[in-house]
């Protein structure tokens, strides 16, 4: 039985997940600084400092549970050709998917091969991308790990089943919102659970054609 498509991002209270193209260095600098604000409460997380090899230590509570909940359900990730290209300079060698990881992209290229386990695929076809992870996850969830115009496309084209945002208490006043241009006409969604901590509140949802 294949998995659930699903995604998790991290929200301002003002409904913001990144910021627009074209903004000046000044914006970048800032922008950067309330995004490390933004997703203040996972970087002390115990398990994603594991992951991405950021030293010993951590916290250890629910949220930390959640990170590693979410990661343990990946059997392999799609992603936008944008985040790729933001991410291929910062990640390290060992890429922090150790899954394949199916990039929706125009451009040909070979796959990509990292340490640990991670390959990226580039696939020209948003629902071509979608097959391929379910075939490549198994029985475990296939994850869209962004950008927010990749979320967008496949909540639109009726692709994803689950999502969870951490909403975080932060007001970012300018971006990119998660749900800017979602067909509201067609998607419908339903709560599954409210689970607050001491930084955010994980809200997730079921998705289902109107």
């Amino acid at each position: 039985m294949p998995g659930t498509v699903f995604f998790s991002v991290t929200m301002s209270l003002d409904g913001f997940i990144a910021h627009r193209d074209g903004i000046d260095e000044a914006g970048v600098r800032r922008w950067t600084s309330q995004w490390m604000e933004l997703q203040g409460w996972i970087f002390p997380q115990r398990y994603l400092r594991e992951r991405l090899r950021l030293g010993e230590g951590g916290e250890e509570g629910r949220d930390n549970e959640i990170v590693r909940e979410t990661f343990e359900r990946i059997g392999a990730s799609v992603m936008g050709r944008r985040m790729f290209d933001l991410g291929e300079p910062a990640w390290p060698d060992e890429a922090p998917f150790h899954t394949s990881v199916f990039v929706v992209t125009h451009e040909t290229r070979d796959p990509w091969e990292r340490p640990g386990g991670t390959t990226f695929h580039f696939v020209d076809d948003a629902e071509v991308a979608i097959d391929r992870a379910r075939d490549a996850a198994g029985d475990r969830d296939v994850r869209i790990a962004g950008g927010g115009a990749t979320i967008l496309k496949y909540l639109n084209l009726g692709l994803v089943d689950e999502f969870t945002i951490a909403l975080s208490p932060v007001l970012l006043g300018a971006g990119i919102r998660l749900f800017e241009g979602v067909d509201a006409s067609r998607v419908a969604i339903e709560p599954i659970r409210a689970e607050p901590s001491s930084a955010v509140t994980h809200l997730t949802y079921a998705v289902r054609a109107r």
